[in-house]
């Protein structure tokens, strides 16, 4: 078991890093999924106040760096900025929006749909004031059977066994029940909570499920056995055109050092597509575009 120090100082809008450059913000973006004129908001912040990209990183979420700060504080302009791109519904939780999807998930293979399950999984972790002690390094990782992120460390999350069902994690080694799907989020909600009450509110509290005494299998309180179906495992879908189960298709992306600039943002916006993904692999799908 680690041992803590602290409290996380994983960064945030209201709480940046403050490195060599300046400010760094990092925007958490649910199951990797944004719209693109949203991802544009960013990068015109980015382009405004920071280093003129906006950063994927490995969790599929989004930075800021470089931004200009007086004794670790953003300017309001910069705050208001990147509040007008919609990506921060929730100032207080805005940090333990750390949700991980299958990318492709409910487009293209896998067993189930998720992006209904990341939606209300967001929304309960942000309609819950206790929720806002996890620490913003928590990470739930939901794959939709298929495998590519189920490797992933995690704290909570699924795996999808069915269409209508996925069995639920708890860290490395524990595996919970396995439940309808629309019931996923509320058994992950409960589990965080669960997770808070063992871990304690001290300043050397542990920050991930692994780290309480038990690990896992002590947060889900119950012996499970794993189910065979979550053993998948697959590699990252491949960079250029992939074909959706609706007859669409989908445009994967290289991002140069997982970083987007305004050349590629305009060819990004000149596809048309309303949506874009970003993936842990710190690149990014277009999808949903029309087969001509």
């Amino acid at each position: 078991m680690t041992e803590r120090t602290r409290r996380d100082l994983c960064p945030g809008l209201l709480r940046p890093w403050i490195a060599d450059d300046g400010a760094l913000v990092r925007v958490r973006v649910p199951g990797g999924q944004l719209s693109a004129l949203a991802l544009q908001g960013l990068l015109d912040v980015a382009t405004t106040y920071g280093d003129g990209t906006v950063h994927l990183t490995s969790r599929a979420n989004l930075q800021v760096r470089a931004i200009a700060h007086e004794d670790g504080c953003l300017s309001d302009a910069v705050v208001d900025a990147v509040m007008a791109t919609g990506l921060i519904p929730s100032v207080t939780h805005e940090r333990i929006r750390n949700v991980m999807a299958s990318p492709l998930t409910g487009r293209s293979g896998g067993r189930a749909d998720l992006r209904p399950v990341v939606l209300a999984l967001d929304r309960l972790l942000c309609a819950d004031p206790v929720l806002a002690a996890l620490a913003g390094r928590f990470l739930f990782v939901l794959d939709d059977g298929r495998g590519d992120v189920a490797g992933r460390d995690l704290d909570l999350g699924l795996v999808a066994v069915s269409q209508d069902e996925v069995q639920v994690r708890a860290g490395r080694d524990g595996w919970g029940p396995v439940v309808p799907i629309g019931q996923a989020a509320e058994h992950l909600v409960d589990l965080a909570r669960r997770f808070l009450e063992m871990a304690g509110a001290r300043a050397d509290s542990p920050w991930h499920v692994d780290e309480l005494p038990g690990a896992g299998p002590a947060l889900i309180g119950a012996t499970h056995e794993r189910d065979n179906a979550t053993r998948a495992s697959a590699d990252s879908p491949p960079i250029g055109r992939i074909a959706q189960d609706d007859g669409h298709f989908a445009l994967h992306l290289e991002v140069p050092d997982g970083r987007l600039d305004r050349p590629m943002m305009d060819d990004v916006l000149a596809l048309g597509a309303p949506q874009v993904v970003v993936t842990p692999w710190r690149t990014l799908i277009v999808p949903d575009l029309e087969v001509t």
